[in-house]
């Protein structure tokens, strides 16, 4: 049985670039009938995971167990002493200004900027005198002197040389472990089959998987997903900077978010029929566009029903004028806009020109009851009346009636306005 998960400390939102990780993580559990597992790194920096259950829920991503790494710290510390008696563990006393200082006379040298193993050479004298004085260290794992290779699932072969890799710190000063230790020790405890991560992490793969192989442990199969690029144009945004909370609040639907994320970079549809693949080498390189997202959004609002939609409408609002608005919204909340032309007061904008169009308009409306068929009469009418193209008629009356010039097909739209709230726009642009 695959068995994937999905770590991520609570700290922060949740944003969309680490929600792809988590969706697809989820789809390829499903897919291949497997578990997903939800891994909370609470340990520097404890927080409540209420919020990131909450957005992931939101999503319609469901897990079958949850795991906090601060419940285990027993198991690292285990996994601690193992790597020290193998002489994989060492100490180091350096303070983060030496270290800082140490790079940027190695970047000013042009040399690589990882870490020079100074601490490997101490002397079991100097850590005794560094100790006395109260110094307490921090742990590093030698790695190996090796390139690392894998089959990666999305990538292909790939290889990293570990050479070019600073020694991670693996515990630090105060006794508690980094993510690299814990991820390494809960992958193989938790039997994870399948790890998907962002290419951008491969050098912290190959650090993973010298760790496993120190603790005699399993590498699971890898996929790296290329990172989401920032989109183009005036609203493009940084992935990591977009937070699930902000776009729940803006009326964003969940299906179109996660159908997005799924099928971003696969030249699959962003429709639940697009989600369906577990084919991991799909991925290419992708930009998160917001526009793109909005199009995905509407795609799903113009087949909603009304009963899915009902709760978030405003209150009166019925299912005739859901059906007709929402093809032409990109997030739900601006149905409220619409619910105010045909249910509410609206100022229509002074149009130059017009008014003795707008007044025989006001004077040609038929009686009611109206159907679908008094637009294109009432229309079709007045071009006759003044000699003007249709088309044009349609588009003053649309301004005047709606105050946008696009929008819900006014066959549909204007018997939901009534008679008397169209008459009182017309009088009132026709001033």
């Amino acid at each position: 049985m695959t068995r994937l998960r999905f770590a991520v400390s609570p700290a922060a939102p949740l944003h969309v670039a680490s929600a792809r990780l988590a969706v697809v993580s989820w789809l390829y559990a499903k897919c291949t009938g497997g578990r997903f597992l939800l891994r909370v790194d609470d340990i520097a920096a404890p927080s409540e995971a209420a919020d990131l259950q909450r957005d992931l829920a939101w999503l319609g991503i469901d897990w079958f167990e949850i795991a906090f790494q601060s419940h285990r710290r027993d198991a690292y510390a285990d996994a601690a002493e193992k790597l020290k008696a193998a002489g994989r563990l060492y100490p180091c006393f350096e303070t983060q200004q030496e270290l800082e200082a140490k790079r940027d006379h190695r970047a000013r040298r042009g040399q690589p900027v990882v870490y020079d193993r100074a601490m490997l050479k101490l002397t079991p004298d100097q850590r005794a005198r560094a100790e006395a004085g109260g110094k307490q260290p921090h742990w590093r794992f030698q790695l190996s002197d090796r390139t690392v290779t894998w089959k990666d699932l999305t990538l292909g072969k790939h290889e990293e040389k570990l050479q070019a890799i600073s020694d991670p710190v693996l515990i630090r000063a105060d006794g508690s472990p980094t993510p690299a230790l814990a991820a390494a020790v809960d992958d193989h405890d938790d039997r994870i089959t399948h790890v998907i991560r962002g290419a951008e992490q491969t050098a912290s793969t190959a650090v993973q998987i010298d760790i496993l192989a120190a603790l005699g442990a399993k590498t699971p199969f890898l996929a790296h997903l290329p990172p989401l690029q920032e989109g183009t144009g005036r609203r493009a945004r940084r992935p990591e900077g977009i937070a699930l909370r902000h776009l729940r609040a803006d009326g964003m639907e969940p299906q179109a978010l996660a159908a997005y994320l799924a099928t971003l970079g696969t030249g699959h549809p962003a429709t639940a029929a697009g989600m369906t693949s577990c084919d991991l080498a799909r991925f290419a390189p992708a930009r998160f566009d917001i526009a793109a997202l909005l199009a995905a959004n509407r795609a799903q609002l113009s087949e909603m029903p009304h009963e899915a939609a009902a709760a978030r409408l405003p209150p009166g609002a019925t299912e005739a004028f859901w059906l007709c608005v929402r093809k032409h919204i990109d997030l739900l909340p601006e149905a409220r806009g619409w619910w105010d032309v045909v249910a509410g007061e609206i100022v229509p904008p002074e149009i130059e020109g017009e008014a003795g169009l707008l007044r025989l308009a006001a004077e040609e409306l038929p009686a009611e009851p109206w159907n679908e068929q008094v637009w294109p009469t009432w229309r079709d009418a007045l071009a006759t009346a003044t000699n003007r193209p249709a088309p044009d008629i349609a588009q003053i009356l649309r301004l005047a009636l709606t105050g946008e010039d696009h929008g819900p097909d006014m066959a549909s739209l204007l018997p939901l306005i009534g008679r008397a709230r169209a008459k009182r726009r017309l009088d009132v642009a026709a001033c």
